[in-house]
């Protein structure tokens, strides 16, 4: 993911989101095993050796590359004005597993500042999740600061509505691509 920018804007975003998604054509689609424990042994314990993180295995690799998809799609929402009280020109990410912010999306416009966290969920985990993730924005907030949580929208019913509290913003994201 080296070659994907971190500050997103309306001329990069469908690049990098271009660009990302080459990275994971590399990716083997075909999975083999003699038994069921080699499998799962090898989807927790072999390296994928492919794609955007090829020294990690393909149960880690699926977990970094969902939430890289999500806040990928989920910032071209954003810039394409998808919530009108957030309309910051850019957006600075971090993807997988790195640590150089607290969150994984800031934003600023020089008066008003974001914080978001982005993750890619089953229906089951979608709850503890949420939760986790907005106790510690909450925590990290500051007066006007705006937190947005952003997450793919296949965790949900069709139904869910969310309830934010003020200068929260919940944004759910369907990931489609060829």
């Amino acid at each position: 993911t080296k070659d994907i920018p971190r500050k997103l804007n309306k001329e990069n975003i469908n690049k990098a989101i271009e660009d990302y998604l080459e990275l994971l054509r590399d990716i083997p689609l075909n999975i083999s095993a003699n038994n069921i424990l080699q499998l799962l042994t090898d989807l927790k314990r072999k390296e994928l050796n492919a794609g955007p993180y090829p020294d990690v295995t393909l149960f880690e690799a699926a977990n970094r590359i969902m939430t890289d998809l999500v806040i990928l799609f989920g910032v071209k929402k954003l810039l394409n004005g998808c919530i009108s009280e957030i309309n910051f020109d850019e957006y600075e990410v971090e993807f997988g597993h790195e640590n150089f912010n607290d969150n994984d999306i800031k934003a600023f416009d020089g008066r008003i500042e974001l914080i978001g966290e982005a993750f890619n969920v089953a229906k089951t985990f979608f709850q503890p999740k949420k939760n986790k993730t907005l106790k510690k924005m909450r925590q990290q907030q500051k007066n006007n600061e705006k937190l947005l949580l952003i997450y793919n929208a296949d965790a949900v019913n069709k139904n869910y509505v969310a309830k934010p509290r003020e200068n929260e913003y919940h944004l759910q994201v369907k990931i489609e691509f060829d």
